[in-house]
């Protein structure tokens, strides 16, 4: 998602020629008409500007008379394969993302899509539990290492994150780390940079990060070494910084079905019937976006997990917030999750 896409808003009242301005100005090729709620009413190209042009409009006719109405868009929640497909199929180069009631949430860009911004911001990897859930899959093979749709899960999460601009990697091992360290090296074969952090035992999701030597100076990625999904992690990093967040945790909606009937009852008295209710709550997806700040809440080589670091960080009144997924996730933590993960993930 381009991140320039507010400077190419404008409203039904200006001018054609604060549009061709706009479009000089942002290189984009497209200008966003929104009403005063950001809500998308049209689009204009420099061929919407030069047909009106022909009619005999001239500069300082609204432009209202130009735009497109019927442009194509996409909501937050469709991939960014989809999106590709769209803009290929139908030979165009951006597409508005908006909400349900059209508001204005963002720009794909095709040129960004095939060629991601390369990011200065470095991904964190836990790649270093025993996957003891998964024996016997992991008695001689570290769970990242494990193979979905031909290649390892700990490979899916790179390339992924390298699609979105990533280069820079940190990953965390301990169990049979040798194993992973000899299969990935310095990432050369991928076209990015890898540095490992050896835990001498295990320290959490969230103490190993204080094995970390280098000075990080930008908001950074973390992901548990067996979540495989479909998001886009630039999307997640720009959402945290949006917020002004310290740190974010991306959740998942998890919906559970009870197997009988509930009685509400006061005292003796009932209160209510339910009938195998279904019960909705948001779980930790095992990806989060950190300032380097949280590096004053870790004690080094002392245990930590992420829950008890955004405990730590909230306690402080910094902010912490949630990311909500839509797209496909798959946490690979008992074999039927990892039978299960090819039929997703191809």
């Amino acid at each position: 998602m381009s991140n320039q896409w507010h400077k190419a808003l404008l409203r039904s009242s200006d001018s054609i020629e604060k549009a061709i301005q706009n479009l000089e100005l942002t290189a984009l090729q497209v200008v966003l008409v929104v009403d005063e709620g950001n809500c998308l009413l049209g689009t204009i190209t420099d061929g919407d500007i030069r047909r009106g042009l022909l009619k005999g409009m001239d500069m300082n006719t609204p432009v209202q008379g130009i735009l497109n109405p019927n442009s194509f868009v996409v909501t937050p929640s469709m991939s960014r394969e989809l999106v590709l497909q769209l803009m290929k199929a139908n030979k165009i180069h951006q597409i508005p993302i908006v909400d349900e009631n059209r508001k204005v949430l963002g720009l794909h860009v095709l040129d960004e899509i095939l060629l991601p911004e390369k990011r200065e911001n470095v991904f964190v990897i836990m790649a270093g539990g025993k996957g003891v859930r998964l024996r016997p899959y992991t008695e001689n093979c570290p769970k990242p290492l494990l193979p979905v749709a031909g290649k390892p899960i700990l490979e899916h999460i790179i390339e992924r994150a390298k699609a979105d601009g990533f280069q820079r990697f940190i990953i965390s091992v301990h169990y049979l780390g040798h194993m992973i360290e000899e299969y990935f090296q310095d990432g050369k074969k991928w076209d990015v940079e890898i540095q490992y952090l050896n835990e001498d035992k295990p320290l959490g999701t969230a103490g190993a990060l204080s094995l970390i030597r280098e000075r990080i100076e930008h908001p950074f990625l973390v992901s548990n070494g067996d979540v495989l999904t479909h998001i886009r992690y630039s999307d997640l990093l720009e959402f945290h910084h949006d917020h002004q967040a310290v740190a974010t945790m991306a959740v998942r909606m998890h919906e559970w079905q009870h197997p009988f009937g509930v009685v509400h009852t006061k005292g003796v008295d009932i209160i209510d019937f339910e009938e195998k209710p279904i019960y909705k709550t948001h779980v930790n997806a095992g990806i989060y976006a950190l300032n380097p700040e949280i590096f004053s809440y870790l004690n080094q080589d002392e245990y930590t997990d992420m829950p008890t670091l955004f405990s730590k960080i909230k306690a402080t009144k910094k902010k912490t917030i949630v990311y909500p997924m839509h797209e496909s996730w798959i946490d690979i933590g008992r074999p039927d999750d990892y039978e299960s993960a090819d039929q997703v993930f191809q």
